[in-house]
């Protein structure tokens, strides 16, 4: 049975192309196209969609407005389509918080001809999103305030600059690394993070998720040393490693090709802390769709690192942890809201060992 697709966007062009994109695949059609939220909603009522591309901005109503009536009263996959400007991205990190399952951008050139070599980055984005675990907004803000207590303080010496989290997470990974991040007490180990993002958002998430956060974030901007409290997360355009400096771990971009078909990729930055931090990681993987991370984490595995998967109930979908759990890459599997408390509890138990001996 074909994927059946709303395309909703006030440029008759981008609707055009859109519907053409989606057609030319064997297994997703449209359904139907409309200009803005009011004709969207009757549509959906017509056409029973699996997945909506809903544009950010649009007349008669905001894309936001209507997504978070839509996630409130019929829940359903949606797929962002955004401009890559400052405003755009904070509108998309702001959809992604409203329950979106993915987003991707317009084309600065030609529109029309920067679209159609979108073609298989918007149909593979199609495809997750519609497979992708969907909940109601109100559960969502329900679950999230229930997982936002803030852990306390570390215990034991852990701010040592020698303990690091590294993190790797792509579908559904925003809000998945925002519910990680603000449990974490301000003397939390120095934490490494790659999502899946293209150049120009991640500035934007990593802004959001300081100002949500008790640790400090920011986009690596590669040379910096990694301190305890502080977070670094790889930029769009960039692969993220952990370098080490004499005794002192520090970040570095790399502008190397894509790897598992991503950069920045997850795999390169769990390559990286097998080969500098071994015992001393910590590996967590999250919610996203493909295999990038498994083989890193089992290099970090074979070196001494402790790894943590997010549980398939608590995934918007279910493939890298899945792929890392199935190579036996990691050591526990839990749910979102128990894998801070987890992480420190392992750096608590480590640092109860090393003071008996």
């Amino acid at each position: 049975m074909k994927i059946k697709v709303l395309v909703v966007d006030d440029s008759a062009l981008i609707r055009g192309v859109m519907k053409e994109i989606i057609n030319s695949q064997p297994d997703m059609e449209v359904v139907g196209v409309a200009p803005d939220p009011l004709v969207a909603r009757d549509l959906i009522k017509q056409t029973n969609p699996d997945v909506l591309t809903l544009d950010v901005e649009m007349p008669r109503m905001d894309g936001l407005d209507f997504l978070e009536r839509l996630m409130r009263l019929r829940p359903m996959p949606v797929v962002m389509v955004s401009s890559l400007t400052e405003r755009g991205s904070e509108i998309t990190m702001r959809a992604l918080e409203l329950g979106a399952v993915d987003f991707v951008t317009k084309p600065k050139a030609s529109i029309e001809s920067g679209l159609l070599e979108y073609t298989e980055l918007i149909t593979d984005k199609i495809r997750v999103a519609s497979r992708a675990k969907v909940k109601a907004l109100s559960a969502m803000a329900g679950k999230h305030a229930a997982a936002g207590t803030a852990l306390a303080h570390v215990r034991n010496p852990l701010t040592s600059s020698e303990k690091l989290i590294i993190i790797g997470a792509s579908t559904g990974g925003t809000e998945a690394i925002k519910e990680f991040l603000v449990q974490l007490p301000p003397d939390s180990p120095g934490i490494l993070i790659t999502q899946h993002m293209p150049p120009g958002f991640t500035h934007s998430f990593a802004n959001r998720l300081d100002k949500l956060s008790r640790i400090s974030v920011k986009e690596a901007e590669g040379g910096e040393r990694v301190l305890p409290g502080h977070a670094y997360l790889a930029p769009g355009h960039a692969h993220l490693q952990l370098v080490r400096s004499g005794a002192n771990y520090m970040t570095r971009l790399d502008l190397g090709p894509p790897v598992n078909r991503h950069r920045p990729s997850v795999d390169v930055l769990f390559h990286s802390a097998a080969v500098n931090a071994g015992k001393n990681a910590v590996g967590v993987i999250l919610t996203g769709m493909g295999k990038d991370g498994a083989a890193g984490m089992l290099e970090m595995k074979n070196a001494g690192a402790y790894n943590l998967a997010q549980d398939e109930a608590s995934c918007v979908v279910f493939g890298m942890p899945k792929e890392a759990i199935a190579i036996g890459a990691t050591h526990e599997v839990a749910p979102l809201h128990d894998l801070p408390a987890r992480v420190l509890e392992f750096f608590a138990s480590q640092g109860s060992r090393a003071m008996r001996v």
